[in-house]
């Protein structure tokens, strides 16, 4: 025997943590039948609907409802932060995945209550917000609008929702604030539009939303797909016929303008006048006293006494009293034109609004929104062959004033006529 120790079997270097942990993300996926099984079942268990989702989304349509009333990011802002999160969705996609019917109409009426109850938020407080005429509602007309920088945001969204729900077992936090933010915005302008009656806010924002849906829809089942989730032949089925669908409402709302055209002024506070119209009738004002006789004379016979001195006798001398008044002015009819004002709305092409300026071309003052309503008097400048428009505009109860530009003026009539015209100048005398 030898008397050499024994020395137990050296172990492997363990591997970083890191890099155990990556490569329990790379085989989290698995690619045989029975694995991708199992996992497509945990996740459907994990999207399942709960109570939680109804009293979240309750909570948050009366925050953006109230978030809209104040005219508030901020407010807006926290209710999305308080949104329920957004794994039904995912639940949705799995169902449409694996062609499973009763599960997609059990996620698809869960998202629908969801989203009820976010458009009553908005209803109600769009009521209350009558109360409150007139008010400024920004917001409402921007989430009601498609925008490129959010469109992307939200494809970005969709994609890291989809991916960390499927490889992790924690609660995907920041990209389901993404989607609530794609779905419960809109929905929730158009809820206040239609208790606010402002026209066509709520069919802009529903558009709106069934374009973030669609769009975010269709790359979270392409993510599934890119994640080697395989569908069964009525997912194939069923995944087709939604790409399709989806598609389809895509091309037709962004062709069409759907959610992208300006908003509609909330009031017209007097209707506008055509500019090429005949001018008012002028307002005439008289300014004359009577016109006496210049010269008056007054003839009065005041006989001076009579009296006696010896032999000599006085006799009455006639008085002649000779009164001058100054002459007044001839009457004189001035006309007096009263300017009409006329009215439109911002309706800028890009940006989302204008910008306005103490003078034309002068220093920035504040941007108006698209859909924000001007008044101008046809007061105008040509500045470098571009003409500049004073106009007046109410934000936020304050009367502003400034220069924008013509271009990004939309009128309610047919637009006037800026060029020089003759004033008329009328005199007469009686």
């Amino acid at each position: 025997m030898s008397e050499e120790p024994i020395l137990p079997p050296l172990e492997p270097p363990a591997e970083p943590p890191v890099r155990r942990r990556r490569a329990t993300r790379r085989s989290h996926i698995p690619t045989d039948a029975e694995g991708q099984a199992e996992l497509i079942a945990s996740l459907a268990r994990r999207a399942y609907p709960s109570i939680e989702l109804f009293v979240f989304s309750l909570v948050c349509g009366a925050i953006l409802g109230l978030g809209y009333l104040l005219d508030s990011q901020a407010v807006l802002l926290l209710g999305i932060l308080v949104a329920p999160l957004m794994i039904p969705w995912v639940g949705f996609l799995l169902a449409i995945l694996t062609g499973s019917l009763r599960f997609m109409f059990e996620t698809v009426m869960a998202l629908l209550i969801s989203i009820l109850f976010v458009l009553l938020g908005g209803l109600l407080t769009g009521f209350a917000a009558r109360l409150f005429m007139p008010i400024t509602f920004n917001n409402v007309f921007i989430h009601s609008r498609l925008w490129l920088p959010e469109l992307i945001v939200f494809a970005l969204g969709a994609i890291t929702l989809t991916i960390s729900f499927a490889r992790s077992e924690d609660k995907p936090f920041l990209p389901s604030v993404l989607i609530a933010y794609a779905f419960f915005l809109p929905i929730g302008a158009t809820g206040f539009g239609l208790g606010a009656g402002l026209p066509d806010v709520w069919l802009q924002g529903l558009l709106v939303f069934l374009t973030h849906f669609a769009m975010t829809s269709i790359l979270g089942l392409i993510t599934l797909f890119v994640l080697r989730l395989r569908p069964s032949s009525g997912g194939i089925v069923l995944s087709g016929i939604t790409f399709a669908v989806f598609a389809g409402i895509i091309i037709v709302l962004i062709g069409s303008g759907g959610g992208s055209q300006p908003a509609a002024p909330t009031a017209i506070p007097a209707t506008a006048t055509n500019a090429s119209a005949s001018l008012p009738s002028p307002t005439v004002g008289l300014s004359a006293t009577p016109n006496p006789s210049p010269t008056q004379a007054v003839d009065s016979a005041t006989p001076s006494p009579i009296a006696s001195l010896g032999t000599a006798e006085v006799s009455p001398v006639p008085l002649t009293l000779e009164i001058t008044l100054p002459p007044t002015d001839t009457p004189t009819i001035t006309l007096t034109i009263q300017p009409q004002s006329i009215y439109g709305k911002v309706a800028a092409n890009e940006g989302g609004g204008a910008n306005l300026r103490d003078a034309p071309g002068g220093t920035y003052v504040m941007t108006l929104l698209n859909g924000t309503i001007v008044e101008t008097y046809s007061e105008f400048q040509v500045l470098n062959n571009v003409t500049w428009v004073k106009v007046f505009a109410s934000v936020n109860g304050q009367r502003i004033e400034g220069w924008l530009l013509e271009s990004v003026i939309s009128y309610a009539t047919p637009a006037p006529n800026f060029g020089p015209s003759v004033t008329p100048a009328v005199t007469s005398t009686p």
